[in-house]
């Protein structure tokens, strides 16, 4: 494609106006420095209801939300739309879980979820494997913000491959690795304003504009069906349907109940829930909140808009295939005015800053706080912490960076539906153990590894006909594949075919060791660890001096 230098400048200058805002928010609400972790790492701790509400829209629904769920919608259908049930059934699961965290957090300085794992079990080696998990489980959705932003680039004809092919997006990248280690999480949150103010112009222009364009809601949806039916020359079957069927409408609730489930447990989610002031501003965020999933919504439609404006994906200069992620981009670059579509590309560029922003910073507390800090320094200062933290930042966007240009994307991909699952296997330690002292560290360390091993030993067995890959294809495991110790419960029933999520198979496994394990412990009187927390710290008024975060004056 040659270069759209319209769309190319206008996305350039808003880029420029981001970079400004990243610079000058080290002096927004700033406290004495941000030579401690709890200013640069977590914003002093004194965010308010509407700068929560855009650093948790812009953390929770990133670039790659907006480029992948329209691209799974244009290629397989209604499975494309379990994105839309989870982020709304979220909010409800976990605002009693948020305000907990909270608290305990504020009274104890806890900065990061693995914090709370080591003060409520007193175990080094728990919270050592809950930080791995956050940190390994984070790292490919970092650069799935790069996949996002990369589909943009070569939308607008910067395309290539190599270190030269990838510049502008190195260039990018690095601009944000500067003032994020300037000014901390201030920085995704003051951009998050920007950011979030062009997504939802975009899609409310989009979702009047296109259709009238294109025939009306109608005429859209006959397009969808009739090419969604039409058999795949690689498999020889339909690739979707605007309707679920009865094969993976369990793998549909499954899928959608657990990336609920796992939301919240990733640790750049719960660093925006802790850097609020207050109990009320969680409350008022968690019913605030779905707003973003009726953009969602609206968004997602849009990849049965790209099949009637007969949109096809660029191809994948490494693989040869096709590029799904640029089927949006495509989109807005046919169907809008050229003006128009740079502000398009310019919300998506800047939707993948925030986030990834806010996962450097959540994985650098991680490794600051749970491993420098346990394993190699114990004495560290916060000062020093801090600068730990600052060039952890930097390290995990380079590791970001390289997964891109020396890894197939798509793998990449593949990375972040291995993250869910893992992340998903840290919830009866952070979140369970939030509502009850009974579970053992020992049980919850052998429900861990069981969930971890498993989880992964399905993933691995999934194939993809699509595209040929024989592992890691997917996340809908057939019932029939189900193996227990080479037991197949559910090979020759009526349930063969029908597909479940396998994270969500590999928790109920992790949950029941937990327990039996917990069980056995108690049972044997081993020692249960040291509960550092009190029940005062899950229900104490927000105003209360006590919640002053230890260390913060």
């Amino acid at each position: 494609m040659t270069i759209q230098w319209v769309q190319l400048t206008i996305f350039v200058i808003l880029f420029a106006l981001v970079t400004v805002l990243g610079f000058v928010a080290s002096r927004w609400k700033a406290g004495a420095n941000l030579d401690h972790l709890d200013e640069w790492g977590l914003g002093g701790r004194k965010f308010g209801a509407w700068i929560t509400w855009f650093l948790l829209g812009g953390d929770l629904y990133t670039a790659y939300t907006f480029v992948a769920v329209p691209a799974l919608v244009f290629s397989a259908g209604a499975l494309g739309m379990y994105a839309l049930p989870y982020t709304i059934v979220v909010y409800p699961i976990v605002l009693l879980p948020a305000l907990r965290m909270w608290s305990v957090s504020r009274s104890r300085g806890y900065v990061t979820p693995a914090d709370f794992v080591r003060g409520r079990f007193g175990s080094p080696t728990l919270a050592f494997l809950i930080a791995i998990t956050g940190i390994v489980a984070t790292m490919p959705y970092i650069a799935l913000q790069l996949v996002g932003l990369e589909a943009v680039l070569r939308t607008m004809g910067i395309n290539g491959s190599g270190i030269v092919g990838h510049l502008p997006l190195l260039v990018a990248f690095l601009i944000l690795a500067l003032y994020t280690y300037q000014s901390g999480l201030r920085a995704p949150a003051l951009i998050a304003f920007v950011k979030d103010i062009l997504i939802y112009i975009v899609i409310i222009v989009a979702i009047v504009y296109l259709p009238s364009k294109l025939g009306g809601w109608d005429y859209i949806f006959n397009q969808a069906a009739t090419k969604l039916a039409t058999p795949s020359p690689a498999t020889g079957k339909p690739a979707g349907s605007i309707l679920l069927t009865s094969a993976n409408q369990l793998q549909y609730a499954t899928l959608a109940l657990g990336s609920a489930l796992a939301l919240f447990l990733y640790p750049h989610s719960l660093t925006s829930v802790l850097a609020s002031r207050g109990r009320n501003v969680i409350k008022r965020n968690m019913v605030a909140l779905p707003a973003y999933s009726l953009v969602l919504g609206l968004l997602a439609l849009l990849g049965y808009v790209a099949i009637s404006a007969g949109v096809k994906p660029l191809t994948n200069n490494a693989t040869g295939k096709p590029d799904g992620n640029t089927i949006v981009p495509l989109l807005f670059d046919s169907q809008f005015a050229h003006w128009f579509a740079g502000i398009a590309f310019a919300a998506i560029g800047i939707g993948a800053l925030v986030p990834a922003a806010i996962m450097s910073i959540a994985a650098a507390n991680l490794w600051t706080r749970n491993i420098y800090k346990e394993y190699i320094r114990k004495n560290a200062t916060p000062k020093q912490e801090a600068k730990q933290a600052k060039l952890a930042s930097l390290i995990v966007k380079l590791g970001a960076v390289l997964v891109i240009i020396l890894i197939d994307p798509q793998f990449s991909i593949d990375l972040q539906l291995i993250g869910g699952v893992l992340i998903l296997q840290t919830l009866p330690a952070v979140a369970l153990a939030l509502y009850t002292r009974w579970l053992h560290k020992a049980g919850l360390i052998a429900g861990w590894v069981v969930g971890m091993g498993w989880g992964l030993i399905m993933l691995y067995g999934i194939p993809n006909p699509a595209n040929g890959k024989l592992h890691f294809g997917g996340s809908a495991l057939a019932m029939g594949n189900l193996s227990i110790f080479g037991w197949h419960p559910f090979s020759g029933t009526g349930l063969t075919t029908v597909q479940i999520y396998p994270g969500f198979v590999a928790l109920i496994a992790n949950v029941l060791v937990a327990v039996i394990v917990s069980a056995i412990a108690h049972a044997a009187k081993w020692n249960p660890g040291v509960d550092e927390t009190q029940p005062a710290d899950y229900h104490a008024d927000e105003h209360d001096k006590d919640l002053r975060p230890i260390g913060v004056h």
